[in-house]
């Protein structure tokens, strides 16, 4: 359980922690986010998340709350103080708050940082990726910039609760063209029948995953074929393999989409290979 929470300077109770009721976060989603592994109380892929934020910053033009050394001393702070050895770390930053208006205000304004630090429970998850997981397909219906990390989250949750609703866990997205971008919360991935590898190129339309990227050096070291393209639904369901990449669930086999089998409907060897192996390429920082 949440015990302390890092919001606007301060570490303060679960349950006292507030933001400002005009926070432009608040009213127009004008924030954004990062959400890190934290493995025996160590960060995951730290520099890559931090790297992440700013961009996503410089994209919409948001100060950075504070210097990178700051932020680094916060995370770990929040991890010490809600004593987290495996779970996870929430980042997020608005732009701050501001008498309500379209228009952005005059520069000045002082962005909102928030930290959350969250046990979660590794046999859990283990055990859901020896099974495998269902997924749904869904239209793409999010705006054109999913390459940056903003808190505009409802397609998302709508694509999470239809998946839930049909006995799935995730949903892979669809473009007007009938290609998959991603999941609503990861990145898509299959194996073709010849073993290779394949991954939708990240452009705009997807976020380009901090796991994502430290499982394409986990695929070369490993000396498997990988392949950036878009696919579509049909080639999922004839895919000898397919899984998400995600900070929470790092390398997690998909044995199923829209009520069919992928494969022989367990997880496949490429796919347990790479989830073995992937702590081992990661980056895991000191306490």
């Amino acid at each position: 359980m949440t015990r302390i929470v890092y919001v606007g300077g301060r570490y303060v109770p679960y349950n006292s922690a507030a933001i400002h009721v005009e926070d432009r976060g608040f009213q127009f989603a004008d924030a954004v986010y990062e959400v890190i592994e934290v493995m025996g109380g160590c960060l995951v892929d730290e520099a890559g998340h931090v790297d992440r934020l700013a961009r996503s910053l410089r994209e919409l033009a948001i100060e950075r709350p504070c210097s990178t050394p700051v932020l680094a001393h916060v995370m770990r702070e929040t991890i010490r103080r809600n004593r987290v050895n495996d779970g996870l770390v929430y980042l997020q930053v608005t732009r701050g708050a501001a008498a309500r208006d379209f228009l952005l205000p005059e520069a000045g304004l002082r962005p909102t940082l928030v930290c959350i630090a969250r046990r979660t429970d590794p046999m859990k998850i283990a055990a859901l990726a020896e099974a495998g997981i269902a997924v749904i397909t869904m239209p793409d219906i999010r705006w054109r910039r999913s390459d940056i990390k903003t808190v505009m989250l409802l397609p998302a949750v709508l694509a999470k609760e239809a998946a839930r609703k049909n006995g799935a866990r995730e949903a892979w997205l669809v473009d007007a063209e009938g290609y998959i971008t991603e999941g609503a919360s990861s990145n898509a991935w299959i194996v073709e029948a010849s073993g290779r590898i394949v991954t939708r190129p990240a452009d705009e339309r997807i976020l380009s995953g901090v796991t994502r990227a430290t499982l394409k050096d986990a695929i070369k070291q490993a000396g498997l074929e990988l392949v950036e393209r878009a696919f579509r639904t049909e080639e999922v369901t004839s895919a000898r393999e397919a899984f998400n990449t995600s900070a929470t669930g790092t390398v997690m086999p998909v044995v199923g989409i829209d009520g069919k089998s992928i494969g022989d409907g367990r997880p496949g060897p490429i796919t347990r290979l790479l989830r073995a192996g992937f702590h081992r390429v990661a980056q895991i920082s000191s306490n």
